[in-house]
């Protein structure tokens, strides 16, 4: 399995999957809280997008899982500029692109982005910080060179659980600490 995780560094790339209509990087938690809760009830609405099944205090947990992640990066060293991050993948997940009626991806190179700014979970934020189970990357954030040793180890969720069966690791996910890396790429997409 060492050499899975070596392959993909080469060319690792970061994702981030969105509603067409709707465009990238639209973030929930930049929002206040009564924003945000006015927005999920209008995407529950719509029985056809994955954040339909999300419940009424989704909203409240992800703040609080957030702040969590926040200061567990902090402490490993990170330096966020933001309070709350935009979500991407490490490497690519079809199964989320399928989370929306006309999904789409934007892609952004691991290595244009400063590690200090990004941080990752082994899995997404929810449940690697809420299930109580013995895997050891439950409730921790990595940095870059950790999440790859990670993969050294455990191998890419993407492959080993693409179908959801084994347990709640789909992706790696990628917490985006600093807006530069968006602007970057929005500025990139205009010209």
């Amino acid at each position: 399995m060492v050499s899975q995780g070596k392959e993909k560094s080469m060319e690792l790339f970061l994702y981030h999957y969105y509603e067409a209509a709707t465009g990238p990087f639209r973030n929930l938690s930049a929002l206040s809280i009564e924003e945000a809760q006015q927005v999920q009830r209008r995407l529950q609405q719509n029985k056809n997008m994955f954040a339909s099944q999300r419940s009424d205090d989704y909203i409240v947990i992800r703040r609080d899982l957030e702040m969590r992640a926040r200061d567990l990066f902090i402490a490993k060293g990170g330096r966020p500029t933001n309070t709350y991050p935009h979500y991407m993948t490490l490497g690519p997940c079809e199964w989320i692109k399928h989370w929306y009626q006309n999904g789409r991806e934007v892609r952004i190179p691991l290595a244009d982005v400063a590690p200090e700014t990004i941080s990752f979970t082994y899995g997404d934020l929810f449940p690697t910080m809420r299930y109580k189970d013995d895997k050891p990357y439950r409730g921790k954030v990595y940095l870059k060179n950790e999440v790859l040793r990670l993969v050294d180890e455990y191998g890419w969720p993407q492959d080993w659980n693409k179908d959801g069966d084994q347990g709640p690791e789909r992706y790696i996910e990628v917490q985006v600490w600093d807006d530069r890396v968006i602007r970057l790429f929005l500025s990139n997409l205009k010209e």
